[in-house]
């Protein structure tokens, strides 16, 4: 089952160097959510070849310009292509007023519902949840009320062992009940144990998103024990007083967070403009947490 993350933007504040403002899109299965939205987003989407109608959830994680200053034009577009079907927003209680405020004057009208989940910046909360995905904010450290995101795959069925399924010509009726644990019996009294048709089911997945923030401790429970998890490194380690002042992060700091959460792999990205090469950022992380690579704009990421 796919689950991956594909990199529109990973600049902080303004474009620079061919990067662009934050944005990343998930792919949960053919469920498209996008995160943040950044000057350009629509053209990064279209670069790489997603089309926008198709995402479902927009996340938005605060409101500083270059997480979503994208939006409403990206809105705006999906209505002109003919968008009908519901879209769902979660971002910081004001949000709404500044897209209807811009929706107002600009007499657009959308032929879709925009169903707006707003979202609660002072606590960890669940605020999507179907048969296969759940995603939950949390509270960040930044000069706005801000929240991550972290996305958890729901548990997984076990897999048929096929050879002994053939073998024994079990009706196919019953092929999801055993992938689910259940025994089955047929009318004849013979009992199919699903203990000895599977295999246990692979473990589930998990993706966790710290837009800007302080490495700060108050955060590190809701990502714990992650399978990826993208980190703000807006700075060196040699310039950490600046990151104080502006409420981020440097790389090692972003490395130190994943080593303490046991995550299994990092991600780097909202690099500042005074970076055109990435690779003292990805060095010095690496001295922490090896697993660490940077975020790239086009490049899909494996959960």
């Amino acid at each position: 089952m796919k689950f991956e993350v594909l990199i529109l933007g990973n600049s902080s504040a303004t474009p620079m160097f061919e990067r662009h403002p934050t944005a990343q899109i998930i792919n949960f299965n053919e469920q498209i959510f996008l995160i943040d939205c950044g000057e350009g987003t629509q053209m990064q989407l279209h670069r790489y070849g997603v089309k926008s109608n198709k995402i479902s959830h927009i996340f938005i994680s605060h409101l500083h310009g270059d997480h979503y200053l994208g939006l409403v034009g990206l809105l705006s577009s999906m209505n002109l292509h003919g968008r009908f079907s519901d879209l769902h927003l979660y971002g910081p209680e004001p949000l709404i007023d500044i897209i209807n405020i811009q929706l107002k004057y600009s007499e657009t009208y959308l032929q879709y519902n925009l169903i707006f989940h707003p979202t609660n910046t002072n606590e960890e909360e669940f605020i999507f949840q179907n048969n296969t995905i759940s995603v939950k904010s949390f509270p960040l450290k930044h000069r706005v009320p801000t929240t991550g995101f972290r996305f958890d795959e729901a548990p997984r069925n076990a897999s048929i062992i096929r050879e002994r399924i053939v073998n024994m010509n079990i009706p196919t009726v019953f092929l999801q009940q055993l992938k689910r644990g259940v025994d089955c019996v047929d009318i004849d009294g013979t009992v199919y144990k699903a203990s000895e048709l599977t295999k246990p089911a692979p473990p589930s997945r998990s993706y966790a998103y710290c837009s800007d923030t302080r490495a700060f401790e108050s955060y590190l429970s809701s990502v714990q024990n992650v399978d990826l998890i993208y980190h703000e490194s807006t700075f060196l380690h040699e310039m950490v007083d600046r990151a104080i002042e502006t409420f981020h992060s440097t790389s090692l700091e972003a490395a130190q967070v994943a080593k303490q959460v046991g995550a299994k792999k990092l991600l780097l990205g909202h690099y500042s403009a005074r970076y055109r090469d990435l690779s003292p950022l990805l060095a010095e992380a690496k001295l922490e947490f090896d697993n660490t690579e940077l975020s790239l704009e086009g490049n899909w990421y494996n959960v």
